[in-house]
């Protein structure tokens, strides 16, 4: 019922608008610049106040230049200062800029592989597929990459991104047609990267990582929207996708620590006082802003050549399993997108002209409505590809950008379910057997470096990804179009 009150744990009084909006008013008293928006429904944002995920999206809105609003996605939950599935813009000019609202895990992100295949076509095939994947791709923490490269090699990486990758002879031009800023992030500059981060970064080009992230090999469940799905690639009930969910490894994790303790130095330069150490920034227009801005998006870069090349092994691995040529199997990208990131965009807020704003998107997806001239030519005319992961056992989904975002949520929705359950929490409450015979059930086939690896990623350890697709689908900040199940599933 619009205007209830959902709860007064003796911090916030959350208002329910909807059944999917709940907001959380501006109170100057608090320091509160802007009101909270929650997209989610009763049972989600029932989970959101047993963490800090509502305390941290209120501490959001303290920091200096904050407008419209703090948008928490139905995926949301704490997280390092700010929550994980937050999104927050600041001000260009007046604003600031927080590596604690991009995250550690720069450019975690997910991309998207078709074929041709049906399941029925791999079927006898899937564990061969699956070990041989796990065989060719590095997994797990600390895990060196199958590429070293020289410092100088590493820079030109970290300037051109996934061209890079293409460029060496993994993948084609078209990939980069594919992926958010075409795997680019213009403005990289290797300059301020410290030497640890190097040493990090020089090792794990290649290597997928530990903990939630994966590479699956899923089939189509079902197509909600066929219109959409045709423009992306996707023709059929059963066909065969991989979805690869990683991001900047340790580089990316060092240069947000770099920059958290610069951050947390700078602030009392420029007289800025935070309600969280979590929270340190800098202002955007400063010396130390810019030098984040130009490592963090040679961290996206360093993500993105990374998705790239693992996206080249696994199409090496199809080919040999399934003794099929490049042509045969039509392995294309449908899509790349990035959850944690920084980005300068133009957006309207409360009718005034169109501003530029520095959007943190943390554990969040962009989803540009069709028209937007950042999208690639083939998805102009219908929008943004939005890739949700599940976690390992559960569904996926493929949605699309809808203009309702651009007012609603600064064109972003979910990046993933969610957690609900602590790693710590899982290992208390699952067994490697309880895990591995749950998903065998429902015949998945999985490899993990480590014991650990699959029970902390256990599926019921997060929110329910279709109830997190619903919620994304009936605000309409992004669409339902195609649902996807895992057949195999490597992990760290």
């Amino acid at each position: 019922m619009s205007g209830s009150l959902v709860t007064k744990n003796g911090k916030h009084v959350v208002n329910k608008i909807s059944d999917n909006q709940f907001q959380i008013e501006k109170d100057g008293s608090r320091g509160m610049n802007v009101p909270v928006t929650i997209f989610a429904n009763d049972q989600l944002i029932s989970k959101m106040t047993l963490d800090r995920t509502l305390d941290q999206a209120v501490n959001v809105t303290t920091l200096p230049g904050v407008r419209k609003h703090m948008v928490v996605l139905p995926d949301g939950h704490e997280g390092y200062g700010f929550p994980v599935g937050g999104v927050a813009a600041s001000d260009f000019e007046e604003g600031i800029i927080s590596p604690g609202g991009v995250g550690y895990d720069i450019n975690c992100g997910v991309r998207l592989i078709r074929t041709n295949l049906l399941e029925s076509d791999i079927h006898s095939k899937l564990k061969h597929l699956v070990d041989s994947l796990f065989s060719s791709i590095p997994t797990g923490v600390g895990s060196e990459g199958a590429i070293k490269l020289t410092n100088s090699e590493l820079d030109d990486l970290l300037i051109d991104g996934a061209q890079w990758s293409v460029e060496n002879g993994y993948g084609m031009d078209s990939d980069l047609e594919s992926c958010e800023e075409s795997g680019k992030m213009n403005g990289a500059d290797p300059i301020n990267i410290s030497t640890n981060a190097r040493k990090r970064g020089s090792m794990q080009l290649g290597s997928l990582g530990s903990g939630n992230h994966f590479l699956e090999i899923q089939k189509v469940d079902k197509i909600l929207d066929k219109e959409a799905a045709n423009a992306m690639g996707i023709s059929r009930e059963g066909e065969i996708q991989i979805l690869i969910h990683c991001g900047s490894r340790g580089f990316g994790h060092q240069v947000c620590s770099d920059y958290l303790r610069l951050s947390e130095q700078a602030m009392k330069k420029y007289n800025l006082n935070v309600i969280d150490r979590e929270l340190a920034c800098v202002p955007n227009i400063s010396t130390e802003g810019e030098s984040y801005r130009k490592s963090m998006f040679s961290a996206l870069n360093f993500a993105w050549a990374n998705r790239q090349m693992l996206t080249h092994w696994t199409r090496m691995t199809f080919q040999k399993v399934l003794n099929l040529r490049e042509q045969d199997l039509e392995m294309k990208l449908v899509y790349d997108v990035s959850h944690n990131i920084a980005k300068v965009e133009r957006h309207k807020i409360d009718g005034e002209s169109s501003r530029d704003l520095v959007v943190h998107r943390k554990g969040a997806t962009r989803a540009f409505p069709s028209g937007m001239e950042q999208l690639p030519s083939k998805f102009r005319s219908i929008g943004q590809p939005v890739i949700i992961p599940g976690s390992m056992g559960t569904a996926s989904w493929v949605l699309l950008g809808s203009p309702k975002s651009m007012d609603l949520s600064f064109g972003s929705t979910a990046h993933g379910a969610g957690r609900t359950m602590s790693r710590s929490e899982a290992k208390r409450t699952h067994t490697l057997e309880s895990v591995k015979k749950k998903l065998e059930s429902r015949g998945i086939y999985v490899r993990s470096l480590t014991k650990n690896g699959l029970i902390e990623e256990s599926p019921d350890a997060y929110k329910d990804v279709d109830m997190v697709a619903d919620v994304s689908h009936n605000v309409g900040i992004a669409t339902k179009v195609v649902r996807l199940v895992p057949l195999g599933v490597i992990k760290g």
